[in-house]
């Protein structure tokens, strides 16, 4: 049975694995910008060797990003998404990526999810057709 999944909550995180999420935050950085392909590629380049990520280190690995920037915090959700994933595969694991649209209204997003289920999203992203994925290998 899957654990569930929820947004986080104002979460204590040790400040050790807020500095690594800091720089998980950064390397986001870089990748967002690129485009979409090469964005991809870069992805499943950096998840060889990875192990699939649980729901219980994708949420910690969620909650360390949120709590170390408030650029992932709030709305950017590529920013945050990638720097989740890049959290997980700093500690051997990899979540599959996800980024989607849905059309009404019109949105966009970016999140992570295992075993099929988003993490720390709302309850809405079954609204989401998914463009692009990188899962676990």
């Amino acid at each position: 049975m899957s654990m569930p999944v929820t947004l986080e909550q104002s979460v204590s995180v040790p400040l050790h694995r807020r500095a690594v999420a800091k720089l998980a935050v950064g390397a986001a950085r870089g990748l967002v910008r690129l485009p979409p392909r090469r964005l991809r590629s870069a992805l499943e380049l950096i998840n060889r060797g990875a192990r699939p990520a649980t729901a219980a280190q994708a949420l910690s690995a969620r909650q360390a990003i949120v709590a170390a920037s408030t650029r992932c915090a709030g709305l950017r959700c590529l920013d945050r998404s990638v720097a989740v994933a890049l959290l997980c595969r700093a500690h051997g694991a990899w979540p599959q990526w996800c980024t989607g649209i849905r059309t009404d209204p019109f949105r966009a997003h970016a999140w992570i999810e295992v075993e099929s289920i988003a993490v720390g999203e709302a309850d809405d992203m079954k609204l989401y057709c998914k463009t692009m994925v990188v899962p676990p290998r």
